[in-house]
């Protein structure tokens, strides 16, 4: 790994259930073993809320499975990045806690929208691959999708909305997708879709709600374990929550007892809100700079895995997340998209108390244009 020197919230729910590792040891025990000296879980809840799927101890109970994340790892084997783990010591001192940022802004079409789009692909059949794929996606998906039927000899097309940013609009057109827009105020995405999926008669594959790319994004959490080892938590960006679900089901199997914990913007709640009441809630188009995180609604496989194998939902603002971008810039000098930030600027502005804990982080991708990158640094705090 390459090392760079560089308040508490309300709202922290307890898991309810118990997970058990391979040798039948609880949550807690499995958490304690893992961290020489540490204490009883300091995770401070307000409420508890129960769980879907009672006593899990595996996810093949789940719509999508651990078998399937490591497949998936096979199939983008020497296709997609194996991405940097970075680490900071300033970063470290902020949180209080030891954090492990896994750097999906240096993947494929920088993010790692392209683990899930091409292992999804590359799963279609000879048919479905000479018809043609449609999709639907603000920006990174879509540029995944558009470069995975490059590689495949799959043609693309992209529902984007009008105002996506012209940098993944570019990337997406120049990977060779054709590209169509539509009003993200006056349209539904989905239906625009829809209705071209039935006129052209194209295979659908969605940027979260499929199981081909949850299982695709569960492998870079994967791989952050198999580098790192066992975690006390893994904080994940959330839009439309597929991103979450396989990192979920990678760091149950292999780090029993990590806390999971997901983060959205608090423009756009909508899956903070599901998890917590159970049922999809719908939000009009979040008015954030997290673009990736525009999504009205998460996924229907979706649901039932954040219910069973994820601690909480938490936000955080947009002026948390100029600030968290321009720390990155700043004292570890890379580029991270505002959606890319959502988990970082959870856990070191403190929406989520993880002191003294081994904490994962995906940042989830790079794509920002230079006009938008340098409005936020000139109006971004700073957190040292």
């Amino acid at each position: 790994m390459r090392k760079y020197h560089g308040n508490r919230h309300s709202g922290v729910l307890r898991r309810t259930r118990r997970i058990r590792d391979s040798n039948g040891r609880s949550n807690q025990a499995a958490r304690r073993s893992y961290i020489s000296g540490s204490q009883d879980d300091p995770l401070l809840p307000c409420h508890t809320i129960s769980r879907d799927i009672e006593n899990v101890s595996n996810t093949t109970s789940l719509p999508v499975t651990f078998a399937d994340v490591t497949r998936a790892a096979e199939t983008l084997r020497g296709v997609a990045h194996r991405t940097p783990v970075l680490t900071s010591t300033t970063a470290n001192a902020i949180a209080g806690a030891q954090l492990f940022f896994k750097c999906e802004n240096f993947q494929r079409v920088g993010a790692f929208k392209f683990r899930g789009a091409y292992n999804a692909v590359s799963r279609l059949t000879d048919d479905q691959r000479k018809r043609g794929v449609i999709t639907f996606s603000s920006g990174n998906h879509a540029q995944a999708m558009a470069l995975a039927g490059q590689l495949l000899g799959v043609p693309i097309t992209v529902i984007m909305p009008a105002n996506a940013p012209a940098l993944k609009l570019a990337a997406t057109r120049g990977y060779g997708a054709s590209v169509v827009m539509y009003d993200p105020k006056a349209d539904n995405r989905e239906e625009v879709t829809a209705t071209i999926v039935a006129e052209r008669k194209l295979t659908l594959i969605p940027p979260y709600d499929h199981p081909d790319v949850i299982a695709g994004q569960g492998t870079a959490t994967l791989e952050l374990i198999d580098e790192i080892g066992p975690l006390d938590a893994l904080v994940v960006p959330v839009g439309g929550g597929g991103l979450l679900s396989g990192s979920a089901i990678a760091a149950t199997e292999r780090s029993p007892g990590c806390a999971i914990y997901g983060v959205e913007p608090e423009a756009g709640n909508d899956g903070q809100r599901s998890f917590r009441s159970g049922e999809i809630v719908n939000i009009p188009v979040p008015d954030t700079i997290a673009d990736g995180a525009r999504t009205q609604h998460i996924g229907t496989l979706v649901l039932p895995i954040l219910r069973a194998l994820v601690h909480d939902i938490v936000t955080v603002s947009d002026d948390q997340l100029r600030t968290q971008m321009r720390f990155f810039m700043e004292r570890m000098k890379i580029v991270v998209e505002p959606t890319g930030c959502l988990g970082a600027a959870a856990v070191m502005q403190h929406a989520i108390d993880l002191k003294g804990k081994r904490v994962g982080i995906i940042l989830t991708g790079g794509n920002v244009d230079p006009a938008t990158f340098c409005e936020c640094m000139s109006a971004a705090g700073s957190l040292s």
